[in-house]
């Protein structure tokens, strides 16, 4: 129950049959979730690896092995990202023939409500949806790095630097992404599409959806725009990790060596803390004000953090290096852009993941 101007209102009982309507663009929101996920156990093995650097050599001594650590921990957990992205598509749309069939009355009022947002009844039917799903999640992070390397390797050979890729790495490294990390997404996705996520319930949400989306008021308090809460959420978030980016940044650009990684990994786990908590009081003041479109604001607003890490990132080009020229800049900007975005997406997952259990709760 809520209190707003005196006024005893329950705000959960207006929009619980709207608070589990399928996002705009589920397949995106779902390739996207399962990259973030993705990340989150890449990041977490590559610390615990680092943390662990006694039992297999310092790791701070040869720099080859946190590289190492990122390739083979990205390859394993492609299963990570396509399990992810097809149990959450599985969440909205019934992917099978034995879900079609016990669940095609509700999946017809689930789109019949969420269809004016995602693009129509079923799009040509789920399992189009979820062969999108699929293909989203196995190229979207590797096209939007393999982009960025090659236009950095491209300026990296014009001006005759040594800091290119050779060209049978990058061979090697495409067919590990091929033979290793596809294969291991499709079948995250087809575990992910299989699963019983309401177990011995048909129905994996604690209440029906609404057959007609109910409106969402248009005069609402400033606090209840998700516009203006996303920024602050994103701000507090930045605000427990930035001291250790400092150190960080350090690291890569002024060739420092790192070796507090019990350190990073306590800043780890407060910044998912600090996520989770943010996004829960941002998606809270949304349903507040009635709007029960929750599932992108409580990515952007984890997500977010994103944003402030590349303005500092800007700050500690211009005032703590002495980088110029168009080889370091763009090398500089170029990797902090691709640093940005997975810290984006990892924080947006997870910022998702706990405003999603917090409506559950509620």
């Amino acid at each position: 129950r809520t209190e707003i101007n005196g006024e005893d209102s329950r705000t959960d009982s207006n929009v619980h049959g709207d608070v589990f309507r399928a996002p705009k663009f589920p397949p995106l929101l779902a390739a996207i979730l399962g990259t973030g996920w993705q990340v989150i156990t890449l990041v977490a093995g590559v610390v615990l690896f680092a943390v662990a650097g006694p039992l297999h050599g310092e790791v701070h001594e040869e720099r080859g092995e946190v590289l190492t650590a990122i390739l083979v921990f990205y390859s394993l957990s492609s299963v990570v990202a396509g399990y992810a992205s097809g149990s959450y598509f599985k969440l909205y749309y019934a992917t099978t023939p034995a879900g079609r069939s016990k669940t095609g009355v509700a999946g017809a009022a689930a789109s019949a409500g969420g269809g004016a947002s995602s693009g129509g009844p079923m799009m040509g039917g789920a399992t189009t949806q979820w062969q999108l799903t699929m293909v989203l999640t196995v190229l979207l992070l590797p096209t939007i790095l393999g982009a960025v390397l090659s236009v950095l390797n491209a300026i990296a050979l014009l001006y005759g630097t040594i800091y290119y890729i050779p060209f049978l790495v990058l061979l090697k490294l495409f067919f590990l992404w091929v033979f290793v990390s596809v294969p291991l997404c499709i079948l995250g996705t087809l575990l992910g599409r299989h699963a019983k996520l309401g177990g011995k319930k048909s129905d994996p949400f604690p209440c029906r959806v609404n057959a007609i989306p109910r409106p969402i008021p248009e005069d609402i308090p400033w606090y209840g725009v998700p516009a203006n809460l996303v920024p602050f959420a994103g701000l507090l978030s930045f605000g427990s990790i930035f001291i250790e980016l400092y150190y960080i940044l350090t690291s890569l650009w002024n060739y420092k060596f790192y070796h507090v990684y019990g350190f990073l990994l306590g800043v780890y786990a407060i910044l998912c803390l600090v996520v989770c908590m943010t996004t829960i009081i941002v998606v809270y003041f949304c349903l507040n004000s009635e709007n029960y479109l929750w599932q992108w604001t409580a990515f952007y607003s984890g997500g977010s953090t994103a944003l402030y890490v590349f303005l500092y990132s800007i700050y500690y080009f211009v005032f703590k290096t002495s980088m110029h020229g168009l080889v370091q800049t763009s090398f500089y900007f170029g990797y902090m852009m691709l640093i940005s975005l997975c810290m984006g997406t990892l924080c947006g997952t997870l910022g998702h993941f706990a405003a999603s259990k917090f409506v559950r709760k509620i």
